[in-house]
């Protein structure tokens, strides 16, 4: 299984990367965490934040393979425990699909691209930084991993 983060926001600070690199490397090719940039809408000061939304829904269903298993993370979306977040990645696995997770810009996801995935997450009932929910979702994807497999990093 792969796990792919499509993620609004590019040109992350480089401590970012390095923590996300840091849990992508410690899981086996089997349960694979790829993150993928898209670029965000104009957002100038007189920009339509409307149009910038439906063209960063745009760049992100351009990113879509087909078959994928599609997880909005939102703020209204389903809170998980590592241990509830363990059982969906394990009932992803077994059912044999790769998974997007998608992570909208400033103004979240476009609500059609919303109404179209087959689940929806919360990380937090708080506000968190991008660049802090990709860091968040590799670590947290590595402990769900680690539960599964009887690793003790999860204690």
């Amino acid at each position: 299984m792969r796990v792919r983060l499509l993620a609004v926001g590019n040109r992350m600070p480089s401590w970012v990367t390095a923590g996300v690199e840091e849990y992508r490397k410690r899981l086996p090719r089997d349960f694979a965490f790829e993150v993928e940039e898209i670029t965000p809408g104009n957002r100038s000061k007189n920009a339509d934040v409307g149009r910038a939304v439906t063209l960063e829904a745009e760049r992100i269903r351009g990113k879509f393979k087909g078959g994928e298993h599609r997880v909005a993370l939102e703020v209204g979306g389903r809170l998980w425990s590592t241990e509830e977040l363990a059982r969906e990645a394990d009932a992803w696995r077994l059912a044999g699909r790769d998974v997007v997770l998608m992570v909208g810009g400033p103004d979240g996801l476009d609500a059609s691209l919303s109404a179209e995935a087959n689940q929806h997450w919360s990380l937090s009932p708080l506000t968190l930084p991008h660049p802090l929910v990709r860091i968040l979702l590799a670590e947290q994807l590595y402990r769900a991993w680690t539960l599964l497999v009887g690793h003790p990093y999860h204690r």
